[in-house]
């Protein structure tokens, strides 16, 4: 797997935009977001729809075409430095094959951050434009707006990207042993409904796999898990990140089942690496090569996510 095109870091006065793929976005929470990127000295700018909601299915954040039209608008403005997802939910793979990813590529690299639902569009950022992305807080989330510590490593990450080369985990090795690949991943539900269509890569071969997901029974994430397996897709995987798993059913079970999922694989294995659904989520860009050092409970990037 070949590491992808760092963007440009963002500096103070740079121009921001927040869309809005998937779900619909409370407004509280969404101006309490733009107050925090405003005090970075970002200047935020509010696509057309981030506050539609879809007049039969409340669950999307507006029509599809107007969620596609909103990224698409963004990311071709000249003037836009970053795009900034408001929050997830569910809706990006009705909309993903709208964009015109041709007219994305002409308007050049740039910063894309979100998580959960998002990670469609890691995928596709990364199939379509070959561009790094970050995997971290959105603009109306709860533990974005609320948490001190996800702010930071999102800020740092963002202005000053060599000061977050290395990335530690609270966790122990599920696994332990050390390896290098270039990051990828995402929310792992997303990642088995990705599997076929086409904006998914081949496979994870030569990759750091992060996994994470929120509210799911352990049948379900062994199905996803599977899923991956028995599709091949993790063959050639050098080792595996594992985040929060926020309303799963418990961390002993969930252990449990990646050990007996993953364990047997060959490669190292790094539990409770704090990005995800959970407070203070550290921000992990996808597309860089680095070392993961499963007993260390660390990740070292081989250069800063961003130029």
């Amino acid at each position: 797997m070949k590491e992808l095109l760092r963007p440009a870091r963002l500096a103070p006065g740079a121009r921001v935009a927040v869309v809005a793929p998937s779900g619909p976005v409370p407004e509280e929470r969404l101006q309490a977001g733009l107050d925090v990127l405003r005090g970075w000295d970002l200047e935020p700018v509010v696509a057309s729809h981030v506050l539609d909601r879809h007049g039969t299915f409340d669950y999307l954040a507006g029509t599809d075409a107007d969620r596609a039209a909103d990224l698409q608008r963004a990311w071709c403005d000249p003037e836009v430095d970053a795009v900034l997802c408001a929050r997830g939910g569910y809706g990006v793979q009705r909309m993903v094959d709208l964009l015109d990813w041709d007219a994305m590529r002409a308007a050049g690299p740039k910063v894309f951050v979100g998580f959960s639902d998002i990670t469609a569009l890691h995928e596709a950022f990364a199939t379509r434009l070959g561009l790094v992305t970050l995997h971290g807080p959105m603009a109306a989330g709860v533990d974005f707006v609320k948490n001190a510590r996800a702010q930071e490593h999102l800020k740092a990450t963002l202005f000053e990207p060599e000061t977050v080369r290395t990335i530690a985990s609270d966790g122990t090795a599920l696994v332990p042993g050390r390896a290098r690949g270039v990051t990828l991943g995402g929310c792992l539900a997303l990642l088995a409904a990705d599997l076929g269509t086409p904006s998914a890569r081949p496979s994870a071969a030569g990759g750091l796999l992060c996994l994470e997901d929120v509210g799911e029974e352990t049948y379900r994430l062994d199905r996803y898990l599977t899923q991956l397996l028995r599709a091949g897709w993790v063959d050639g995987m050098r080792g595996v990140l594992l985040g929060s798993w926020k309303d799963c059913d418990g961390p002993d079970r969930v252990r449990a089942l990646f050990a007996d999922r993953l364990g047997g694989l060959g490669v190292p294995v790094a539990e409770e690496f704090g990005f995800g659904h959970c407070e203070g989520a550290s921000t992990i860009p996808f597309g860089v090569a680095a070392e993961l050092d499963a007993d260390a409970g660390t990740l070292t990037l081989d250069a800063p996510a961003l130029r």
